[in-house]
């Protein structure tokens, strides 16, 4: 019998695990954590140790039986595991950085999720972590996978099409971010603020929002669009919104339909910052550097506060608040990315989308959120169109079908573009697609 639970997080050297760390410590009270595994890959394994060594300080810390192991052995990490945790990078940020830059010499926005980079980063992702689903299949099949590597939309719905696996949960930190900013501009605690979120990864809205249960749903629309702080995140420039638009659309976007409702602004503004400062992955590296540095401190024994500016705050601690949830049947709610059954009526049940859903130890169940409003349910159709054709294209490796969902990307202006954009992009990461073997057809 085991002692307590058993987590394992595959990209364990990645920057944000002190985060993830200090959530597991902070809730040991209701989540009885015995061993953390922390899994990396060769490329990986400096920072894996860096990473481990403050993670185990952190531990020591808090007085806590938690063991901190490290490898780049997958498998033994996997076997017999509680929860899993995916936060990898295929191809690290020097593939980000390529996802960013050719886009923009046609004219394209160059970002990790959106547009021909999104397609790109799932490209490359969508096979390993079928992979990983397979290794969880096999060595640990009651484990649940809180997958938090991007784009997790198209990741959950490639693991819900393409295997019989259905303990996945995709956590995005976009939903918390908005809640928090809007718990800002309405002057209250996080806590009493509920968002009802519906939509994708990356292209969810906020329907509404309440305030100690009343419906401020309309006031918190007159703040976004008379606010000269417009929500936004670190890794997205904030371009201000037009009131009339806001107040027209009836609904809180995210901070990456700017991509979508602000594309020609979005665009010159990447276009000046890589010129200027380099692509969002190249002004990381300096980020990851400078964090890697402090994490190397022997002194350093807890979260340091830089690691905010990353651009994925909240990350680690909104999976470690899910996995107590589905570890103690907490039946609260939560945004997560989960298949669909029905909760937003204009999507096929099947399919992965991004909602707010009741947590309990079965997994997360969605609420039942009817249609999207018309204005945007055209946009999140042909999202979601474009994520079922990458996913596919993740899965196989077909050239056509990577074609296809480039082109119906609303970010690529067209066809012969995208075959552009294609066909440099398939070169420049060939190491990292050992599944498009086939010459693209003239």
């Amino acid at each position: 019998m085991k002692n307590g639970l058993k987590i394992v997080t595959i990209g364990g050297g990645s920057s944000y695990t002190p985060e993830l760390i200090e959530g597991f410590i902070k809730r040991y009270e209701e989540l009885p954590v015995s061993e953390i595994w922390l899994v990396d890959i060769e490329e990986g394994k400096e920072k894996l140790q860096i990473v481990g060594d403050l993670a185990k300080r952190m531990v020591e810390k808090a007085n806590l039986p938690i063991d901190i192991h490290l490898t780049l052995d997958r498998r033994s990490a996997l076997k017999d595991a509680d929860f899993v945790t995916t936060q990898f990078r295929v191809g690290l940020l020097d593939a980000r950085a390529i996802d960013e830059r050719i886009p923009l010499k046609y004219h394209v926005i160059g970002q990790e999720t959106n547009g021909p980079g999104g397609l790109f980063k799932a490209l490359r992702t969508v096979p390993v972590i079928l992979n990983v689903v397979k290794d969880i299949e096999e060595l640990c099949p009651d484990a649940w996978l809180v997958n938090f590597t991007n784009p997790t939309g198209i990741l959950t719905e490639a693991i819900l099409r393409h295997t019989s696996f259905r303990k996945v949960v995709g956590l995005c930190n976009v939903p918390i971010h908005m809640q928090m900013d809007i718990a800002q501009m309405l002057n209250a605690d996080v806590s009493r603020v509920h968002v009802d979120f519906m939509g994708l990864n990356h292209m969810v809205y906020g329907s509404k929002v309440l305030l100690d249960g009343e419906d401020v749903t309309e006031h918190v629309i007159d703040l976004i669009a008379t606010s000269s702080e417009s929500m936004t995140m670190n890794n997205i420039k904030s371009i201000e919104w037009s009131p009339e638009f806001i107040k027209a659309l009836r609904l809180i976007p995210c901070p990456y339909h700017r991509y979508y409702y602000k594309t020609r602004e979005m665009l010159e503004q990447e276009l000046k910052d890589a010129e200027a400062e380099g692509t969002r992955a190249e002004v990381v590296k300096k980020l990851e550097s400078d964090l890697f540095e402090l994490y190397k401190d022997p002194n350093l024994d807890s979260k340091p506060p830089q690691l905010e500016k990353r651009g994925g705050a909240y990350y680690s601690d909104a999976a470690c608040r899910l996995i107590a949830s589905l570890y103690t049947n907490k039946c609260d709610i939560q945004p997560v990315n989960t298949i669909n059954n029905g909760a937003i009526s204009s999507i096929p049940n099947e399919s992965a989308v991004e909602v707010s859903a009741v947590i309990t130890k079965d997994g997360p169940m969605p609420i039942a959120m009817g249609d999207l409003p018309v204005a945007a349910q055209g946009l999140v159709q042909q999202i979601k169109s474009f994520e079922r054709l990458a996913a596919d294209a993740g899965a196989t490796g077909d050239y056509q079908t990577a074609l296809l969902a480039m082109t119906i990307n609303p970010l690529v202006p067209s066809d012969i573009v995208a075959k552009q954009i294609l066909d440099e992009m398939l070169e420049a990461h060939k190491e990292h697609l050992p599944l498009f073997t086939k010459e693209p057809i003239a």
